[in-house]
């Protein structure tokens, strides 16, 4: 494409956001709303999950050694566990280190005064890497000799599984909706451009223009109406990011939230909001555009 072609297109795409400047205005506000409410709960969703994974973490199983077994044998158990599959860490805990750890947990509590190692049992601390596959783990675990019985929170670990899951879906609907939005609102700003300028695309077309010449200047306004968008969602979403971020170290009772710092995020954030504000300006303006180059 010629340079004077390649001009004139940008020139006809940014006259036409000024020619239709409260269209415009509402196109860019609509679809930095959207991305920032999208950009938002990306930021929260990240920090949920990364606190699902910790609390998971502290989820632990804990596998019970026979009593018949001598203390290297069930600690042999341990080498056993740790290579097998869906396994984060395993830890042998003597009968006399599970004491002690009991009577701290009791501290004060008389009546646990009297409790001996020996009616106590060797056992392995085990923490998982997923928690969904916590039932098939458990069968594995218990297929080892020597194991006499597991504890686990099965119910704790569904818990956290569905919130992630729960998390996921939301994300996908709310991104969809307004996604949508987006584009619909950045279709009709097309549309009332090309409306106004039907007669010039219809005498275009007869005297031989081609549709992508016809088309660009109107790709190229989605084009700046989404990077415009992008741009601003992406400082919203920074701002109000730290301002949450800070807000949350200020609390007394939020402090367990705990965010990572916006500098995690910056570069997927970046991506987000700019190729989402690009996708929904370019497709927007092209798939509205179709019946005008018709004669």
């Amino acid at each position: 494409m010629k340079i004077n072609n390649l001009l004139y297109l940008l020139k006809e795409g940014i006259k036409s956001i000024f020619l239709h400047g409260f269209m415009s205005f509402a196109a860019v506000c609509v679809t930095l709303a959207c991305l920032l409410i999208v950009g938002l709960y990306a930021g929260v969703m990240y920090n949920v999950n990364i606190l699902v994974t910790e609390l998971n973490r502290t989820n632990e199983v804990v596998v019970y050694i026979d009593e018949s077994l001598t203390e290297s044998e069930a600690q042999s158990i341990e080498s056993q566990i740790r290579p097998m599959d869906n396994i984060l860490s395993a830890t042998f805990v003597t009968r006399e280190q599970a004491l002690q750890d009991f009577i701290a947990d009791h501290e004060g509590d008389s009546a646990f005064s009297g409790v001996d190692a020996e009616t106590l049992r060797h056992r392995v601390v085990v923490t998982l890497e997923d928690n969904s596959k916590m039932e098939q783990t458990l069968d594995e675990l218990m297929k080892i000799h020597g194991v006499a019985d597991i504890a686990a929170a099965h119910r704790l670990a569904k818990g956290f599984s569905t919130i992630q899951n729960v998390l996921q879906v939301v994300f996908v609907a709310v991104l969809t909706v307004l996604a949508v939005v987006s584009l619909l609102i950045i279709s009709n700003t097309i549309r009332i451009a090309m409306y106004d300028r039907r007669d010039e695309i219809a005498i275009m077309r007869m005297v031989g223009a081609t549709n992508g010449f016809i088309r660009l200047p109107f790709v190229v306004e989605g084009f700046i109406l989404g990077m415009v968008s992008g741009g601003g969602a992406f400082a919203l979403v920074w701002y109000l990011y730290d301002f949450m971020v800070e807000g949350l170290k200020a609390s007394d009772t939020l402090q367990i939230f705990s965010f990572v710092p916006f500098d995690e995020l910056k570069l997927s954030m970046i991506l987000l909001c700019v190729s989402g504000g690009l996708l929904v300006g370019i497709v927007g303006s092209w798939t509205s555009i179709r019946r005008f180059l018709k004669v």
